[in-house]
């Protein structure tokens, strides 16, 4: 079976599906792996080292597209810079692997279908333990969670920890995240490895011990209704239960030096939690980061991919942070396609169960069919077709 990498297109993106470590393993392992000519040097991984792990190196994308039985990629297909789009170059009944947006685009997924590409999305890999090892979306939150600090603590014009100066004592910084999910958490863990005084909220309770375990205060509120949906994730809550959370975040985003939000609902805008009202209530160099920007923002005026400064306060909205951190990224990325292969595949040849529930819930076409079917809905409301 041949498997196949290609150099990301999208602009800024530095990521790549496959380093020369995994290459070596997918190859002794009895798959043919053939790779792009420098589609890992934006991520630091040069052409030498994949071919020293056994790929076959080529500057022809097209013969890839042509001849690959699996296409790994990190972003969706896109139209190229001669108009082409990637779809279209793929072969008919290959397979395609990596984040699609399914929910977002439910129209490339059709697109899919009908070239009848089967077609695997990394943002549905199923939240159950023996999929651990695959779930990209958490390890690429990681990331970001930990370069969300990073970009605050640059941008405050405070100290993040305590300091004892001659000149007196510096008291720390306080940070307050919204979300307790992967990228809050790791937010938490950088933040208080930079000596901030951190809180952090969510509206699952059940969060409130991995909190307290990384050092910082939960806030909590109680809510009369069911805040956590499948899989884990946080659900959208009533009207009443929003308007009395707002009220809680309020009192502490008005005293924080940071803000930093990552809730998101998966397949819809992202809930706006911090208001204009609150915004206009933090001091005077208070920073936000909006992890949430492509999804719309948590926070009111959150532009994707723009830093804001209003009224003294700096609100960024930055986009694919884990491109900015391409070594690691791509190697945790690496790591869960993987283990995915290893799961679809036996003695080198793919071979799906759709009995299974990671190869049911990830895959979003097969046999020239939608085969999920929030997709599938979606595909048939002509508003969300763009």
């Amino acid at each position: 079976m041949k498997i196949g990498v290609v150099k990301e297109i999208e602009v800024g993106e530095r990521r790549v599906a496959l380093i020369p470590d995994t290459v070596s393993r997918l190859v002794k392992q009895g798959f043919e792996v053939w790779v792009e000519a420098g589609a890992g040097e934006a991520a630091f991984f040069a052409d030498a080292d994949y071919a020293k792990a056994g790929a076959q190196l080529t500057a022809d994308v097209f013969q890839i597209y042509r001849e690959v039985d699996l296409l790994l990629k990190v972003k969706p297909p896109q139209q190229r810079e001669d108009g082409q789009h990637e779809v279209n170059l793929l072969r008919e009944g290959s397979v395609l692997i990596g984040f699609l947006d399914p929910l977002g685009n439910p129209t490339l997924i059709q697109q899919l279908a009908e070239r009848n590409i089967t077609a695997f999305s990394m943002e549905l890999i199923p939240r159950i333990s023996r999929a651990q090892s695959m779930d990209a979306l958490s390890s690429q939150a990681g990331v970001a969670g930990y370069q969300a600090v990073l970009l605050a603590a640059a941008a405050s014009p405070k100290f993040f920890p305590m300091l004892t100066t001659a000149a007196g004592t510096i008291p720390p910084a306080k940070a307050f995240i919204i979300g307790a999910g992967v990228a809050g958490l790791q937010a938490i863990a950088t933040a208080r490895r930079l000596g901030a005084v951190v809180e952090a909220f969510d509206i699952r309770p059940a969060v409130k011990e991995e909190v307290q375990s990384l050092g910082a205060k939960f806030v909590e509120v109680k809510l009369e209704e069911e805040t956590v949906s499948a899989g884990g994730y946080a659900r959208e809550v009533s009207e009443v239960s929003r308007q009395k959370t707002q009220e809680t975040i309020a009192e502490h985003v008005k005293l924080a030096d940071v803000v930093i939000t990552t809730a998101q609902v998966p397949g819809r805008k992202a809930p706006v939690l911090v208001t204009e009202e609150m915004i206009a209530q933090m001091k005077p160099g208070s920073v936000i980061v909006d992890l949430a920007a492509e999804q719309g923002g948590n926070c009111a005026g959150t532009e994707a991919g723009k830093d804001i400064i209003r009224n003294g306060v700096t609100q960024l909205g930055p986009i694919n942070l884990p491109s900015a951190m391409p070594i690691h990224a791509s190697q945790m990325y690496a790591k869960n396609l993987l283990t995915l292969v290893q799961h679809l595949c036996k003695d080198s040849q793919l071979t799906l169960n759709f009995d299974d529930e990671i190869t049911r819930s990830a895959c979003v076409s097969h046999a020239r069919e939608i085969r999920n079917a929030r997709v599938q809905d979606l595909v048939n409301q002509p508003q969300t077709v763009r």
